[in-house]
Parts: structure tokens; C-alpha cells; sequence
């Protein structure tokens, strides 16, 4: 065979192939970024853009092609040496390649996968030629030629053919021996794709059955949370969750479980992953109770986007000329009020809504001009603003101009806040508990038991709270009346016990009907079957013990002397009672 021959079909097979490398995407134009965009921006693009045309989300015609293409993309720009080639060179091996990845014709060229990675395939048009490539080591081409004499070939290693042309192995401009087709991808499963693994990030609490139930169920706080399995692909997920997680800081939490090990829970809750993991969010956006929403519309909603939508909604948008400001008026909780520009409530003042929810009433107002003469009665003297209320209408302002340097600080600030006007209403409420104990007739009245009085009627200061619980208004009557008469004997006969405290015993009622929960903590059927009883408890020691006998005087009078005798036997609670 003549050498010249020869020589020039390489050449021209060597421009066919630049030609088809030519026709290779730009990969800053497949994920949508410009030459300048840092690593952040791109790993931001790519997660975008693999979330959406994953081939378990996206059944569409091109979608797992479109899906190889940012992967290999994002493959080029991840890669510090790779991107640097890529900009010098236009190839990410800093000469001409072949790793290029068409499916179907391009211009009269073929390229598909055969088997397993690395086994790839060209081919051209009658009597063209073939690359066929496995994994590592440099490829062969074979180049084909018909004629009289019947077909013949020749055999040369990618370095051999081109080490004329281009110059030797490893200058710039060169062809790599080493040079190879590449499918990987930051997610496995059936798609096929070479995975990325990834080990759990720290910051990603791992959850489990009881921790579910303790720190989250009904806690008031958003989770975002992971379902998966160690042979899933988890890496783009778990740094999708911690994007969401850093922007929203102090609005959400983030946990995962893993389905594999506590696949029981998994069942439980129905949130097994299929053939990828999949993202919830214990969302208070429909009701009270919290519950788990699944975040799937990733075309058209950022994972922060829906985060932040199913944010507790616990304050009541509010119209200002509306709105009752409590002159003189008595309220079971304290509240308080935003007013700000904001057409709709504020991110902040939804997560503390859940955060201290049953603690205040929330409210929010849109409001745009300081010289509202209604503003300025309020005290209010720059926006947004926070006004609060006590229990007993006493009027607070807060804060005027509150600033925001970031989410967390500022939920932090606000909550100093809250915690603040809190402490206060509950001084109120036991000034307020104090002057109801006795009417202008002298005789002794019995409070109900609430959020607001309970620290003064059975917190931890007083050794001994007597409640009696009703659940009707007859009951109610009679226990208020034969408590009102009890206390007072008890109040004479307390001076002669060991200790002297006149805060030694406090009386209370409490509806059963409604505080099923408070009742819980003492024993777990909430004593259902009782319609009146009494409880006498030791918030010191958690402890307690019931009275279901005859509501008499005589009675209730002898079963109280027996608790501050010590004669009576105490059980301890289940948990501590709290009054909703």
C-alpha cells in the first residue's frame, strides 16, 4: 500500500472528525450560564436543570438525552483543569476530542452506546470508517477501503495517527491517547448513568421513628426531609435540601432517613423513594396539625419557593380600621401585631406565628403611610412595627423600624421580644388571679385554670395545686362552690402545719372537655369516664393523686387535709401538664 494514499484519507478523516466535534454544544450554553459564572453558578444551573430533566421525573421524548447533555456539561465546567482546557482549546482535554455523545444522525456520522461504559461506537457512511473504544488505554481506529483487489485495512493507535499532525503526545494541540467517552452523572438508578456517591452531610439530621415523633410531629416547626436508600444517588439532593436549608436559616429544619434501615418508618409515613429520593416538607400550611407535603413540581417552583409556602400560617391578615385594639377588654393570651408593606404576611412573622403559636394571638396589617393618624395613636413611628397587647389590654410597642440583616438573627431578635412581653402578661395574669380570689361579698373565687395563670395557680412555686375538673356547667358550679368554702377552712388550718407559706395551697378549675391533653398528663385515658373529679398536684415533684368520690364538703374537705397531712399516696405524671 502507498503511503500518500493513505495519509490523505487520515487526513480527511481526521477533518470529518473536527467537523463532528465542531458540532458538539457549548457547554456553558447547555446549562445556561455565561464564560464568567462562578462554580456556585454552576453547580446551582446544573442542579436546576438535572432535578428537571431527570428520566425518573421526565418521561418526555429527549428528556434523557437532554439529561446526558448537562451531565456532560456540568462534567467540563465542575472541573477546574477541564474548564481551563475548554476555554483555551474548546476541548475539555485541552486538543480536538472525541468525547462527544449524539444520539441519532449527525450529518451522515452515527454515534451510540453498546454495552457498558467506554464501549462506544462510530460509524459513517458506506465505506467510511469505525471507531470502536473500551475503558482506559488509548483507542484504535480502523479505517476500511473497497476496490478491485477486495477491502483492506490497517490498524494505528489514536497516538500514532495523529503525533504527525497535531504534534507529539501531550502538546498543547495534541491528541491525549487517553481520551475517552464519558456518561457520568450525579444520579444513578435505572437511567444507567455512573453515579457520584456522597456521604450524608452533618448538617442533615438523621431521623428516626422517635425523633419524628419528639422534635417534630405537632412541634410547630417546618422540616425539610429527605427519603432515601444508601443505593440511591443522593449527592445532588442533599445539596439541593442544603441550598433551601442555608437561605431559609432559622425558618426550617432539615433531617433525612434512611428508608433502608428504618423501613418500617418509612412505610409508616409512605414515603418509601421509588427509583429516586424523594423531598417532603412537614408543612402547618392547611391546618393546626402538621402534616407531610411532597415537593415534586420542580419546573416550576424552586425547592426555597416551596419551603417557604408551606410556612405555618397561624397570624390572621387583618384590616387596621377593623381592628379591636382591647381598650379595657380581657384576653386568655396576649397579642400581637405586624405592620408592614407586605402584601402578604412576611416569611418572619409566619415561622414565629408556629414558634409561639398558643402562646400569642399573631395579626398582620399592610400598611404604607407612618402619618396614618391610627398609627400614630398606636405610638408607631417607623415600619414595619410590632405592637403587643397584654392579657388585659395594656398596649406595648415593641419595635418601629425593624431591621433585617438575615432570617435567623432577626427570628432571633423578635423572639427576645415576644419572650419578653410574655414574662410580663404573666405577672398580669397573677395579679389578675390574685384580685379575682375574693369578690366585693368577701367570698373566695375559684379561677379558671388557663395559659396565662398557670405558672401562678401551679407553677413550680407553689407546693400544692388543687384543680377540679368538670365537664359541665352544673359540675362546674358545684365544685366552685364547695372549693370556694373548702379554701377558706384550708387557708386557717394551713398556719398550723410545718410550713408557714400562705402560698403553701392553690385552688383552680378546669374544663375536661376541652383541656383533654392537660388531663393526659396525669393519666392516659384523661379520665373520660368521670363527668366531675378532683387532682391534687405537686408541680415540684410531678407528681399527683385524684379524688373521685362523693363531691361533698365533707368529703372534698377530708381528702384535701390528707394531701397536706401527707397521707395520701402520689403518682407520678406521665409528663408535664400544660394547659392549651
Amino acid at each position: 500500500m502507498k503511503l500518500r494514499p493513505v495519509l490523505s484519507v487520515v487526513f480527511l478523516s481526521a477533518l470529518l472528525i473536527l467537523r463532528l466535534e465542531a458540532k458538539r454544544p457549548d457547554p456553558y450554553k447547555v446549562l445556561g450560564v455565561d464564560k464568567n459564572a462562578s462554580q456556585r453558578d454552576i453547580q446551582k444551573a446544573f442542579h436546576k436543570l438535572s432535578l428537571k430533566y431527570h428520566p425518573d421525573k421526565n418521561k418526555d421524548k429527549g428528556a434523557q438525552a437532554k439529561f446526558a447533555e448537562i451531565n456532560n456539561a456540568y462534567e467540563i465546567l465542575s472541573d477546574e483543569e477541564k474548564r481551563k482546557n475548554y476555554d483555551l482549546y474548546g476541548d475539555e482535554k485541552g486538543s480536538p476530542g472525541f468525547d462527544t455523545g449524539y444520539p441519532g444522525d449527525q450529518g451522515g456520522y452515527t454515534y451510540f452506546t453498546r454495552g457498558g461504559p467506554g464501549q462506544t461506537q462510530f460509524t459513517s457512511g458506506s465505506g467510511g470508517w469505525a471507531h470502536t473504544g473500551g475503558q482506559g488505554g488509548s483507542k484504535t481506529f480502523s479505517f476500511s477501503f473497497g476496490g478491485s483487489g477486495g477491502p483492506s485495512s490497517f490498524g494505528m493507535s489514536l497516538d500514532d495517527i495523529f503525533s504527525g499532525f497535531f504534534g507529539n503526545k501531550g502538546h498543547h494541540g495534541g491528541f491525549s491517547g487517553s481520551s475517552g467517552f464519558s456518561g457520568s452523572s450525579g444520579f444513578s438508578g435505572s437511567s444507567g448513568f455512573q453515579s457520584r456517591a456522597r456521604s450524608p452531610p452533618k448538617n442533615i439530621r438523621a431521623m428516626n421513628s422517635q425523633i419524628f415523633k419528639k422534635e417534630i410531629v405537632n412541634q410547630r416547626m417546618t422540616w425539610l426531609l429527605l427519603s432515601y436508600t444508601p443505593s440511591l444517588e443522593t449527592s445532588e439532593y442533599f445539596e439541593v435540601i442544603e441550598e433551601a436549608a442555608n437561605s431559609l436559616q432559622g425558618a426550617i429544619k432539615v433531617g433525612r432517613i434512611n428508608c433502608e434501615t428504618e423501613s418500617s418508618f418509612c412505610k409508616e409515613l409512605g414515603i418509601q423513594p421509588r427509583r429516586a429520593p424523594r423531598i417532603f416538607v412537614y408543612s402547618y400550611k392547611a391546618s393546626e396539625k402538621g402534616s407531610l407535603e411532597e415537593y415534586s413540581d420542580s419546573v416550576s417552583r424552586s425547592l426555597k419557593a416551596f419551603c417557604q409556602d408551606n410556612l405555618p400560617r397561624f397570624s390572621k391578615r387583618i384590616n387596621l380600621n377593623h381592628f379591636d385594639f382591647f381598650s379595657g377588654n380581657v384576653e386568655k393570651l396576649p397579642r400581637v401585631m405586624l405592620l408592614s408593606t407586605k402584601k402578604d404576611t412576611p416569611v418572619i412573622w409566619r415561622v414565629l406565628s408556629g414558634l409561639y403559636h398558643k402562646r400569642f394571638s399573631f395579626y398582620d396589617v399592610e400598611v404604607h403611610d407612618v402619618s396614618d393618624p391610627t398609627l400614630k395613636n398606636l405610638g408607631v413611628e417607623a415600619l414595619p412595627a410590632i405592637v403587643g397587647w397584654l392579657s388585659n389590654g395594656e398596649k406595648h410597642v415593641l419595635k418601629s423600624g425593624v431591621y433585617v440583616k438575615d432570617l435567623k438573627s432577626a427570628i432571633d431578635d423578635l423572639s427576645t421580644l415576644l419572650d419578653s412581653l410574655e414574662k410580663k402578661n404573666k405577672k398580669v395574669a397573677s395579679a389578675q388571679a390574685s384580685r379575682q380570689q375574693t369578690d366585693s361579698m368577701g367570698k373566695q373565687q375559684i379561677p379558671l385554670l388557663t395559659t396565662s395563670n398557670f405558672d401562678s395557680l401551679c407553677g413550680e412555686k407553689t407546693p400544692v395545686c388543687i384543680i377540679g375538673a368538670f365537664r359541665s356547667s352544673k359540675s362546674k358550679e358545684k365544685l366552685e362552690s364547695i372549693l370556694s368554702l373548702v379554701s377558706q377552712k384550708s387557708l386557717s388550718r394551713r398556719q398550723n402545719l410545718a410550713s408557714s407559706s400562705s402560698n403553701s395551697i392553690s385552688y383552680a378549675l378546669v374544663d375536661a372537655s376541652k383541656q383533654t391533653s392537660f388531663l393526659n398528663a396525669f393519666q392516659k385515658s384523661g379520665f373520660k369516664s368521670l363527668d366531675e373529679f378532683l387532682i391534687a398536684y405537686k408541680p415540684r415533684r410531678e407528681k399527683f393523686a385524684t379524688f373521685e368520690g362523693d363531691m361533698t364538703l365533707e368529703e372534698i374537705e377530708r381528702f384535701i387535709s390528707s394531701v397536706l397531712n401527707g397521707d395520701i399516696q402520689f403518682t407520678k405524671t406521665h409528663r408535664k401538664p400544660v394547659v392549651r
